[in-house]
């Protein structure tokens, strides 16, 4: 197959850790030919959605990891699979590039799907399970979100749109910060908050569960650094090997069949404690960690879920 990704920059990547770049290369060993290209270089051109970047090879080489071809400019309805696979923030130059690859439906599979990348964002989507979250608000009224606060004393705030563990803050019953945050948060963006009760049980790990077409194929568990609440491995997260639990099983039960119904092959869930916290769709981690410690090829489970859909 023909596979396009549109990722960040390439040359950056830690290819021991990123999942692009193991995506890319089990796609590589499994006789596909890669295109790569960032999403500012993605366009709309009189009818066609074109994207300007580069033939793709890759190997296992830090710092010699991609080899790239002359840029040239393609027309991605001519491929069989493009990835959307650049790290929020899901602004709105996120946002409209869903809108551009949502138009390639007809001829290209996009993974995931686009529309329902835009439509299920990973901190909003969980409102579909409340009987699996923790007590959650979002708001960007600052005295419904103190009312939260009162009622649940020590919360969790977070940008409604952010990632890796960027601009999340516990706030305990003691803590005089709320106002302030809230002020500084404003100043800089319209976008509401979520604040969600703190879930103590985040001091044994933050699990990432990854699902596969709906199905779960694997968890690790992200144990934050001493003296931090983010467990997040941006921040100095410490990822352990962990098994699946029953409750975990449950909850991959209850939101598996809308992932496949809604073409969300590739998908990284939180769960802390017996709660499910976010469901991450726009450009999942984990796999990389996952396949070292359970021995297991996840990246060829998602190209064999993706080879399936193009047969």
């Amino acid at each position: 197959m023909k596979i396009a990704f549109q990722m960040d920059p390439i040359g950056d990547v830690n290819i021991n850790a990123d999942s692009s770049f193991r995506l890319a290369e089990e796609a590589q060993a499994r006789g596909h030919t890669l295109f790569y290209y960032t999403p500012d270089h993605l366009a709309y051109q009189e009818g066609r959605i074109t994207a300007r970047g580069h033939d793709l090879t890759v190997q296992r080489a830090q710092g010699d990891h991609a080899t790239l071809g002359p840029e040239r400019e393609v027309d991605l309805a001519d491929f069989d699979v493009v990835w959307l696979r650049q790290d929020p923030p899901f602004d709105m130059h996120y946002i409209t590039s869903t809108h551009l690859l949502d138009r390639l439906k007809d001829t290209t599979l996009v993974v995931n799907d686009p529309f329902w990348v835009r439509n299920y964002p990973e901190k909003l989507l969980v409102l579909d399970f409340p009987q699996l979250t923790p007590p959650t608000t979002i708001a960007r009224d600052l005295n419904t979100i103190k009312a939260f606060k009162a009622k649940h004393k020590d919360v969790i705030l977070k940008p409604l749109y952010g990632n890796g563990g960027a601009g999340v803050f516990r706030l305990d019953a003691n803590d005089r910060n709320l106002g302030s945050l809230h002020e500084l948060f404003s100043g800089f963006s319209r976008e509401p908050l979520i604040v969600q009760k703190f879930l103590p049980a985040v001091s044994k790990g933050d699990k990432r569960v990854i699902l596969v077409d709906g199905e779960p194929v694997g968890a690790i568990n992200r144990v934050p650094a001493e003296g931090e609440t983010r467990s997040n491995m941006h921040v100095g997260g410490r990822p352990e090997k962990v098994g699946l639990t029953e409750r975990d099983l449950e909850i991959c039960a209850a939101i598996g069949p809308l992932l496949r119904e809604k073409g969300q092959i590739f998908v990284g869930i939180d769960v802390i404690g017996d709660y499910l916290t976010e469901i991450n769709v726009t450009s999942p981690t984990g796999i990389q960690e996952l396949e070292r410690f359970d021995g297991t090829n996840i990246a060829g489970k998602i190209w064999e879920a993706i080879e399936r859909k193009r047969a």
